[in-house]
């Protein structure tokens, strides 16, 4: 049997940006892109301006790669959340939540991802658009699943999963700048008129095992 080892080396570089990412977020989600400094970054990190740079080559890249490391967990939660539900329409809806109540559980980390880097005008909506179609992946995914199983008629999932998240980001980025409706308030009604709206435009009944699936 061939044995792989891992470079020393290649597990360093990993560490040092994992370091880095780790410091960046604070920064960013503190200060925002445009008042974040890539100084602060190393200093945090006890490297050079030009030890960051090496392993992120500009601060956009750095900061477009803190949005992936966010999005990539936010992912992964929302992916443990909808296993095993009795449904895949729960399961859709147990993805949205995981990562609803993730966000407005750290404010700080919602900012991030949804408000902190307009300052860079087009190229944060590209990215934010490149992350929202992944998490509107894994509830298409489901919705799909859905479909398939007759727990709702033929509709539309790339539409509907965009409608979900779109519906879900509003709520977030209003509760941001002003405050309100609350998480916990708008968390209840968003679920409802999402499962029910997806069973209406799909005409299809409450399927056994109750509302919203469960």
């Amino acid at each position: 049997m061939t044995r792989i080892y891992e470079h020393p080396l290649d597990d360093q570089k990993e560490a040092t940006r994992a370091r880095i990412l780790e410091a960046a977020e604070s920064v960013f989600a503190d200060k925002g892109y445009h008042d974040a400094l890539v100084d602060e970054v190393a200093e945090a990190t006890s490297l050079s301006k030009g030890g960051v740079y090496f392993h992120f080559p500009s601060k956009e890249s750095l900061f477009f790669a803190v949005l992936d490391r966010l999005a990539d967990r936010l992912i992964a939660r929302a992916e443990r959340e909808s296993a095993g539900q009795p449904t895949a329409l729960a399961g859709a809806d147990a993805a949205l939540v995981a990562v609803f109540s993730a966000l407005s559980k750290r404010r700080r980390l919602a900012k991030l991802l949804m408000v902190q880097g307009y300052s860079m005008g087009n190229a944060f909506e590209r990215k934010r658009a490149e992350l929202f179609d992944r998490f509107a992946g894994v509830i298409r995914s489901h919705l799909d699943d859905a479909v398939a199983r007759g727990e709702i008629g033929a509709i539309d999932t790339a539409v509907a999963a965009h409608i979900w998240l779109g519906a879900s980001s509003e709520l977030l980025i209003r509760w941001l700048y002003a405050g309100e409706p609350a998480p916990a308030r708008a968390l209840p009604l968003l679920r409802t008129m999402l499962i029910e709206g997806a069973r209406a435009a799909s005409g299809a009944g409450t399927p056994r095992g109750g509302r919203n699936g469960r």
